[in-house]
């Protein structure tokens, strides 16, 4: 059974930028897509970011709210999946969770809060 370990969510000012770091215990990790979600308080959880596997070419796809500020990217030798969020918003604020759709498996969240 796959297990998902997010990190590198934290305080920023807006405008900021900080990694989340997914890790992945997981066979065939490099087959997977993977995803990231988001879930603000009192909202329902929302996709932010996907990347598919290599043998289809780690296509990424994101959220409007997030296009041009936010970068998908993933490490197949380590089992690890990145999101890069640049120009944080206070509206960005929320539990960061790492996803593959295949399995169903989620991590616990990370924590993302943008404030002065």
């Amino acid at each position: 059974q796959a297990q998902l370990v997010e990190s590198g969510g934290g305080l920023v000012e807006p405008g900021g930028s900080l990694r989340l770091t997914c890790t992945a215990s997981a066979s065939f990790f490099s087959l997977y897509n993977m995803r990231w979600y988001r879930q603000a308080p009192e909202k329902q959880r929302e996709l932010v970011a996907s990347i598919s596997n290599e043998r289809t070419g780690r296509t990424t796809e994101y959220a409007d709210s997030v296009m041009g500020r936010f970068f998908i990217s993933r490490d197949d030798a380590k089992n690890t999946v990145y999101l890069r969020m640049n120009n944080l918003k206070p509206e960005d604020t929320a539990v960061y969770f790492c996803n593959i759709p295949a399995v169903d498996a989620w991590g616990k969240g990370t924590l993302v809060a943008v404030s002065s």
